[in-house]
């Protein structure tokens, strides 16, 4: 469950951005998908990439609720720091936290991992806001002792917080050329639908656990 090792040379900080778009322009309450290049939809577009997919999976099951993609290619926990309340302000019910792939290629001590991570998902509880935590896993690069005190960081924190994890979503997509982009790191749209239909039993979930219930079709 480990990212391969071509993501030694990709998935980096020097990676462009993507930017930040929104799923549609409605006023409605909104959730946000806070990662990187596998949020952004890097190689595919953001009208692709997972979020959207999830946007799908909301209007056909009935909830009233707008995704914004808040993924930026190369982004690492301490660089979402920068920018995620400016991500928050308005309406947002649910914020999906996807970020670390770049940490753990970086060698990002995992501390410094988890202090960011603690500081976003505070300040989203602190406003009323529902987190879902989106694992993530680091290559043995820097060593089996750093990925698995990587991988178990997540655990940890979605114990502290009393949030739901998602195990890491591109578990069945990586080594899979059909769902991979060229570059053997990025999602196609394929894998992109794969990686929401992992994720949105969990966010389903929080979501009927909020209160937030679908209206009837």
């Amino acid at each position: 469950m480990l990212l391969p090792a071509t993501l030694l040379t990709l998935l980096t900080a020097s990676a462009p951005a993507d930017g930040v778009s929104a799923a549609t322009t409605t006023a409605r309450p909104r959730i946000v998908a806070l990662g990187d290049s596998l949020t952004s939809g890097h190689g595919i577009g953001a009208s692709r990439a997972f979020p959207a997919v999830l946007q799908e999976r909301l209007q056909q099951s009935g909830y009233a609720l707008d995704i914004v993609n808040a993924g930026v290619s190369g982004d690492t926990t301490g660089r979402a720091l920068l920018r995620f309340r400016e991500a928050l302000r308005g309406d947002v019910r649910v914020l999906v936290v996807a970020l670390g792939a770049n940490d753990g290629l970086r060698g990002v001590p995992v501390s410094e991992v988890r202090r960011n991570l603690s500081t976003i998902i505070q300040d989203a509880q602190s406003r009323g806001i529902a987190v879902l935590l989106c694992g993530m896993e680091a290559l043995p690069m820097h060593g089996w002792n750093y990925t698995v005190e990587f991988h178990q960081a997540y655990v940890d924190l979605a114990r502290q917080y009393d949030v739901p994890l998602v195990p890491f979503m591109m578990l069945s997509v990586l080594g899979n050329r059909e769902l991979m982009q060229p570059d053997h790191v990025h999602p196609n749209a394929a894998g992109a639908r794969l990686m929401a239909d992992h994720v949105w039993p969990y966010l389903d979930a929080l979501l009927r656990q909020a209160g937030y219930l679908p209206s009837a079709t």
